[in-house]
């Protein structure tokens, strides 16, 4: 292998980075869903030229909590989320270290998710929402998928600065 040719990606970095894109894709998708229900309501409560729909107003609370949660999944991945820069400009290293200790807390923060997100689902998991009788657990899963998730994409951040922090390059 040449010097300037980098090493192919491994399984599991391949497949983070499909399920990176597969997350961006249902973002903007669900931005560009979330205007539907929004506009309608809007239309309905301003003109008298269609009826007003309350399903809209349930619908556009759900896309908008899945679109949170998927930002949020996509801004951990891209380092974009949680994150605040605080401390000077230290050596390559030391940086490394101090968001291994960040990130710490971002797994704290998405072990709550999944343990408490379960449990969440699990109260919802029987129950219908109250307009449009959709299943609330649709809903109340994105918690528990979205620390799942944060775990996932940490996985591959902490090995990233592990070899940061002891000398080796990051993939």
């Amino acid at each position: 292998m040449s010097p300037s040719a980098a090493p192919r990606p491994g399984l599991w970095r391949r497949f983070t980075v499909l399920y990176a894109r597969l997350l961006t894709g249902l973002l903007a998708l669900s931005v560009a869903i979330l205007v539907i229900p929004v506009t309608l309501q809007i239309i309905s409560r301003y003109t008298a030229l269609i009826p007003a729909y309350i399903w809209t107003e349930e619908m556009a609370r759900f896309l908008f909590i899945w679109m949170i949660m998927i930002g949020a999944m996509v801004g951990v991945r891209e380092s974009a989320h949680f994150e605040v820069d605080v401390w000077p400009k230290l050596p390559r290293r030391g940086e490394a270290a101090i968001r291994i200790i960040a990130r710490l807390g971002i797994l704290a923060m998405a072990t709550i998710f999944v343990v408490g997100g379960i449990e969440f689902t699990r109260f919802a998991w029987y129950r219908t929402s109250e307009l449009a009788e959709l299943p609330l657990w649709m809903i109340h899963i994105a918690w528990p998928a979205a620390g799942v998730t944060w775990i996932v994409f940490l996985g591959e951040q902490f090995v990233d600065e592990a070899r940061i922090l002891f000398g080796r390059t990051a993939s």
